[in-house]
């Protein structure tokens, strides 16, 4: 099978990449991302000279250049992880969310259609079904109410692989998860920012009073479910895949500053928790939880690590790779926090 892996130099992507090419030696994988702040080749750095992995920079937005790319690799599917993906980034600024989650999708859909690929999954987000109240689950029938500019173009992106899929026969799936952590994730998110800013001696920011509930999800276990649905899902439905493991942010963080304290090379760390305006304000959902009842069922999928092994060995890897996240953090995200944080 010859994959193309949009956005496969990000957090998800790379994962899926290096997970894909370790255990199928027949597998071929053609890269293309457009290398934004938060793609990088250092992610796959490890993966030497592999000649089954082709990378190609190029935007999903271009048409043009997709056209070419399909034209001369014929991939036999595509699973598009190119997004922008930080809520935040999208109340300062919304244009290149819909330009590369809205018009690039389109553009991946209108090639597929043109070259006859024969599957495409698209990975969104929990966050396209809005905000739970303190109990029950979001399914895969639960409507769409979006509440942040990320949001909606990640929910408008489904709804047009909906619609290829009932216009054109276009052999489309969906997945969405809950909220992934794990190593290579971009130190604008939870876990890697306040992994960064512990470690650099800096407060942790934490909005309001930091109560919303997320699930959470292992990197790994994401990508195990998306292989489970590129071979196996049905054409035309959509998986959620929770990690069936809610907690609120501000226990997340406490438990990250538990491991630190507790790890020989950081004992004694004692980071400060500060606590900040949200400026998302009405866009911060409150909670989300997946009902993922149907990819454990129909696929056979189980996530395989708990909370606090997960965080640990992801403090353990950001630990270990201090110069990653020097390397990816730019003046361009200098910036970017300061407008932030202060």
């Amino acid at each position: 099978m010859r994959l193309l892996v949009t956005g496969g130099a990000g957090f998800i992507g790379s994962n899926f990449i290096r997970m894909m090419l370790a255990q199928h030696p027949d597998r071929e994988v053609v890269n293309v991302d457009k290398l934004t702040y938060a793609g990088n080749l250092d992610n796959l750095a490890d993966m030497g000279g592999d000649c089954r992995h082709t990378f190609i920079r190029a935007d999903i937005a271009d048409r043009e250049q997709m056209n070419e790319i399909l034209e001369r690799h014929r991939p036999d599917a595509i699973v598009n992880f190119a997004a922008e993906s930080h809520v935040d980034r999208s109340i300062l600024d919304a244009s290149p969310f819909i330009e590369t989650n809205v018009k690039g999708t389109q553009v991946l859909l209108e090639a597929t259609r043109k070259y006859e690929v024969k599957r495409f999954i698209q990975i969104s987000t929990d966050e396209v079904y809005g905000s739970l109240g303190e109990t029950g689950t979001f399914t895969e029938e639960s409507p769409l109410q979006p509440n942040s500019p990320y949001a909606a173009s990640k929910a408008a992106a489904d709804m047009l692989c909906r619609s290829y899929h009932k216009a054109y026969s276009l052999p489309i799936i969906v997945t969405r998860s809950s909220n992934n952590y794990g190593p290579y994730q971009f130190p604008e998110k939870l876990i890697p920012l306040m992994i960064r800013n512990a470690l650099s001696g800096e407060p942790l920011p934490v909005y309001g009073e930091g109560k919303q509930v997320r699930d959470w999800l292992y990197v790994d276990d994401n990508c195990r479910a998306i292989e489970l649905v590129l071979q196996h899902g049905e054409i035309g439905e959509v998986y959620n895949i929770g990690g069936n493991c809610e907690e609120k942010n501000i226990d997340v963080v406490e438990l990250i500053c538990t491991i630190l304290h507790s790890l020989p090379e950081t004992e004694g760390l004692r980071p400060e928790i500060r606590f900040m305006r949200d400026p998302r304000g009405a866009a911060h959902d409150f909670r989300y939880a997946l009902d993922s009842s149907k990819v454990r069922e129909e696929l056979g999928w189980e996530e395989s690590r708990e909370l606090k092994r997960g965080l640990t060995q992801t403090v353990q890897w950001y630990l270990e790779n201090q110069d990653w996240v020097e390397r990816v953090i730019t003046g361009e995200y200098q910036e970017y926090y300061r407008t932030l944080y202060g």
